[in-house]
């Protein structure tokens, strides 16, 4: 198998990544919304200077493919009167906050966000590998266990936990009040840093708590961590609103701009948007709202020819594979080892040279069950699968 190139850092608007169709420009949209300017602005700036169809990543950030390097400086200068570019690379990289999308208006979960946001750009913030990322999952309940973070912030009985997030969670956390929450979360990340936990700009929290070198500090072992139910992401109404899918996460501009035109957008880890507001479904062509709906067992990255990481297509053979999924199962297809559509274990198939890897349950970097599969072999195989039983 080609080994992909890693490049230890996501695309941001201030720093793209060249890609095989053009510039890879991803926007973080502050504190994970879009208000209706926002959301209509960029529509237009999509059609104008990048593909017409943005991308939902699994950070819950949006992202612009396609842009050449004549259309980058007027997409950034239409960005910036957005107000959805940062001041530097550097702060872009260090904002890396996902915000759980359920939300109410004065449950200080805003206030937080643009606290800790601001804190994360000043000169004091520590220098953070480009891919440590907070999560600010402070509703009802957790949510965004399922999403990747390195530090944790959620609501509790008697107000906030902030926690360092291990491969296996972390057993405890500090115990915070609302104001304690953003100094805490900076001194954790701060330590992270003096144990020796970002090199060379790469670095997670979960590596290095395994090597166990450093004891957390002592007020991080003061409260235990609640377990969490799995979370299955909702679509339709909601109390906040109204959330929407899109196949592969992939939001054509002109559908940006109408779900804009209804209310702010809150961007989900699980490639959807949350209308806030909204009371009824949007009648729009293409939208998922039911989760039964088949196009959710699937997840495929850009594949070839648009990503040069991808050994094959994705995207074709994902679509013509959902259907044959089991209900309760999701197939990754991705086109390298890297997995950027799914980072978790999962029926996976791998794109090589040869043709498609198959792993039961992993990553994209998980040693294949069966290799080298050509579209009947793994028509054959889903076929099957309803009958196997689930690990």
């Amino acid at each position: 198998m080609r080994e992909p190139h890693i490049h230890g850092w996501c695309p941001g608007a201030l720093r793209p990544m060249p890609s095989g169709d053009g510039l890879v420009v991803r926007i973080r949209p502050p504190g994970g919304r879009l208000t209706p300017a926002q959301a209509q602005g960029l529509a237009t700036l999509a059609g104008q200077h990048a593909w017409p169809v943005l991308d939902l990543t699994s950070r819950a950030n949006l992202q612009l493919r396609g842009v050449s390097d004549a259309d980058y400086p007027p997409l950034m200068r239409g960005l910036q009167a957005l107000g959805l570019i940062d001041t530097s690379s550097a702060a872009e990289s260090r904002r890396n906050l996902l915000v759980t999308p359920f939300w109410q208006q004065g449950d200080g979960t805003s206030a937080l966000a643009h606290a800790l946001g601001e804190a994360l750009v000043s000169p004091q913030a520590p220098a953070l590998p480009g891919k440590f990322g907070f999560a600010l999952d402070c509703g009802d309940a957790p949510v965004l266990r399922g999403a990747s973070a390195d530090i944790r912030i959620e609501r509790n009985a008697s107000g906030y936990l902030v926690y360092a997030d291990g491969a296996d969670g972390s057993p405890t956390g500090a115990p915070a009040s609302i104001d304690e929450v953003v100094p805490l979360a900076l001194e954790l990340a701060h330590w992270f840093v003096a144990s020796g936990g970002s090199l060379a700009g790469r670095g997670r929290m979960a590596a290095l708590l395994a090597l166990a070198k450093a004891p957390l500090p002592s007020r991080f072992g003061v409260m235990p961590t609640p377990a969490a139910p799995a979370v299955t992401p909702p679509l339709g109404l909601v109390p906040q609103g109204c959330v929407v899918g899109f196949e592969f996460g992939q939001l054509p501009a002109p559908t940006l701009a109408a779900l804009g035109a209804l209310g702010p957008l809150r961007v989900t880890p699980w490639r959807s948007l949350l209308v806030e507001g909204a009371r009824t479904l949007p009648g729009l062509e293409g939208l998922v709202t039911r989760s039964d709906d088949t196009r959710l067992r699937v997840a495929a990255c850009t594949g070839a020819p648009g990503c040069t990481q991808a050994a094959a297509a994705t995207r074709g053979l994902a679509r013509e594979l959902a259907p044959l999924v089991p209900d309760g199962r999701v197939l990754h297809v991705s086109g390298c080892s890297k997995g950027c559509a799914h980072p978790g274990a999962t029926l996976t198939l791998v794109a090589t040279a040869a043709g498609f890897d198959l792993i039961h349950h992993g990553t994209a970097a998980s040693a294949p069950d069966q290799a080298a599969m050509d579209a009947a072999a793994i028509v054959s195989h889903l076929q099957h699968l309803e009958h196997a039983p689930r690990v």
